[in-house]
C-alpha cells in the first residue's frame, strides 16, 4: 500500500479517519527555513470540517503539533513529523456497515485487496487522510515563498452552475478564502448544494488551482513530466476523476490554429501572447502560469435508499447516515493546492542539479 508521494521533497501519512490520530512525516524540506505552527494552522482551518451549512457537521479543531524537524522556530533539514488528533469521531453510525459495502466508496475494492476493512467512516480510505498532505502543501508553498511562487485555487463549478472566469480576481478569490470569487455564483453553488442535502443526494465540482511565477524549466522529459506527476497528485485525491491542464478538455473543439501559444518578444523576453498550454510544454514548466483544473465526483455518502451487497453476497438496501459532506469540493480547494505546491516544490529541488551557470 503507498502512502508515500514526491522524489526529492517526499510526505508519508499515517492514520484513519476514526482513529486515536493522524499524521505526516515530511523529507526533503531544506534547513533554516522559518516555520511554526501557525503556518500550517492557517491551511488546515481551511479544509477543517464544520465551519459552515455546506459541510460535514463532524467537529475536529484539526489543531496541528509539530513533533520534529523544527528547533528553535526553524527547519532543521531533518525529517518533519506533525500529528493532528481525531477528538468528535462517531463511530455508532457505522456499525450497521460492518458487513455491507456503501455504494461509490472504496469498501468493496479495499475488502477484496486485503480480506479485512475498517468500516468506520472508511478508515484509511476516507478522505480525512487529505488533512496530512494539506499539513505537508504548507510546508511546501512557504518553500514556494522564498522563490515567489504562489499557489491558489477556487471552486468554479458546481453541478451545472458555472463561474465565468472573465471576472476574475485574485484579491477577491482571497478574501472570499477562495471558495469561490463570484459572491453571485457563489450563492447559487450554495443553494444547489443545500438543495441536494435537503433531498439526501449529493453534488459534484469542479476547481482550478492557479501556480503563478513558477521558473521556466520544470519537469522532465517523457517519463518525469511537470504535467504527468500534477495530474497523479491531484487524480490521488479523494473523489477525484478527472484532471486537465491549460485549456484540457476544450482544446478537442479547437483547431491547432486555435489551441497554439504563439511566441514573441517583448522588453528582449521571450513570452507567450496565450496560455492555453497551462504553463506546461513537453511536460517543462514555461514560465508562464500553471493552471490545472480538477472534477470531484458527488459525494459517495447519502440518505437516499440504494441497492448493495453483504461480504457474504446477499443483496441488500442501504442509507449512509452519519455526518458527511453534500459536496466535498468547498473544502479540496486547499487539498488541490497542497498537492499541486507538493509537486512543483519537488520538481524544483530536482531543478537544481540540472545545469551549472
Amino acid at each position: 500500500m503507498s502512502n508515500t508521494f514526491g522524489r526529492m521533497f517526499r510526505f508519508t501519512t499515517w492514520g484513519e479517519s476514526h482513529g486515536h490520530s493522524l499524521g505526516v512525516v515530511i523529507d526533503g524540506c531544506p534547513a533554516g527555513m522559518k516555520l511554526d505552527q501557525k503556518d500550517i494552522q492557517k491551511d488546515l482551518d481551511r479544509r477543517r470540517p464544520g465551519q459552515s451549512r455546506v459541510t460535514t457537521q463532524r467537529k475536529e479543531a484539526d489543531r496541528a503539533e509539530i513533533l520534529s524537524g523544527v528547533f528553535e522556530g526553524y527547519t532543521t533539514g531533518s525529517p518533519i513529523s506533525i500529528v493532528v488528533k481525531n477528538k468528535d469521531a462517531d463511530s455508532s453510525k457505522y456499525e450497521p456497515l460492518r458487513d455491507t459495502f456503501r455504494p461509490g466508496h472504496a469498501d468493496f475494492t479495499y475488502y477484496k485487496k486485503w480480506g479485512r476493512r475498517d468500516h468506520r467512516g472508511g478508515g484509511r480510505s476516507s478522505a480525512r487522510e487529505t488533512l496530512c498532505r494539506v499539513a505537508a502543501g504548507s510546508i511546501a508553498k512557504k518553500i514556494l515563498n522564498t522563490i515567489g511562487v504562489s499557489v491558489f485555487g477556487f471552486v468554479d463549478q458546481i453541478e451545472n452552475i458555472v463561474f465565468d472566469e472573465k471576472s476574475f480576481n485574485k484579491e477577491e478569490i482571497e478574501r472570499n478564502n477562495v471558495r469561490c470569487p463570484d459572491k453571485k455564483t457563489a450563492k447559487l453553488m450554495e443553494d444547489a448544494i443545500l438543495k441536494a442535502r435537503k433531498d439526501g443526494d449529493s453534488v459534484g465540482g469542479g476547481i482550478t488551482i492557479l501556480a503563478e511565477n513558477v521558473p521556466s524549466g520544470l519537469g522532465e522529459p517523457l517519463y518525469g513530466r511537470l504535467d504527468s506527476d500534477l495530474a497523479s497528485a491531484l487524480m490521488s485525491i479523494n473523489a477525484v476523476k478527472g484532471v486537465e491542464i491549460g485549456a484540457g478538455f476544450d482544446s478537442i473543439a479547437m483547431r491547432g490554429s486555435e489551441n497554439n501559444d504563439p511566441l514573441t518578444v517583448s522588453r528582449k523576453k521571450t513570452i507567450f501572447k496565450s496560455n492555453n498550454s497551462g504553463g506546461i510544454l513537453g511536460g517543462i514548466s514555461t514560465g508562464d502560469p500553471i493552471k490545472v483544473r480538477f472534477a470531484v465526483k458527488p459525494t459517495s455518502s447519502i440518505l437516499m435508499e440504494q441497492d448493495t451487497v453483504t461480504t457474504d453476497g446477499k443483496k441488500k438496501k442501504i442509507k449512509v447516515e452519519g455526518r458527511h459532506d453534500p459536496c466535498v469540493a468547498t473544502r479540496a480547494v486547499p487539498i488541490g493546492e497542497a498537492m499541486v505546491a507538493i509537486v512543483l516544490v519537488d520538481h524544483w529541488l530536482m531543478s537544481q542539479k540540472d545545469r551549472i551557470d
